[in-house]
């Protein structure tokens, strides 16, 4: 029963995530469309460039499900570490804001 479940669920996860993302993206082009620019706006874009290629991983990843194409091993790996890449930059450019 657990097992199942577990299945079932593992299945339909790279769908609901890529769902949520999208409303996520479609809040960040509302942002970056705001008049008011006296906010610092720079790590925004780099964590929406990150949750871009989050979007990629998860197409992939659906396509990869339903045997259209078949990704090699080292795909998500890479683009794993380009979402940690630009997560720590992103820590890296507010900290430096901070600073000043």
């Amino acid at each position: 029963m657990v097992h199942e479940l577990a299945y079932c669920v593992g299945s339909v996860a790279p769908y609901y995530n890529l769902v949520l993302v999208i409303i996520v993206l479609l809040l960040f082009l509302k942002l970056f469309k705001t008049p008011n620019k006296k906010i610092y706006i720079t790590p925004w874009k780099f964590l929406f460039a990150a949750l871009l290629v989050f979007v990629v991983e998860e197409i992939i990843t659906i396509l990869n499900m339903a045997n259209i194409i078949t990704a090699s091993k080292l795909v998500f790996p890479l683009l794993e570490t380009i979402i940690i890449t630009l997560f720590i930059y992103m820590l890296l450019l507010q900290k430096d804001r901070l600073k000043k």
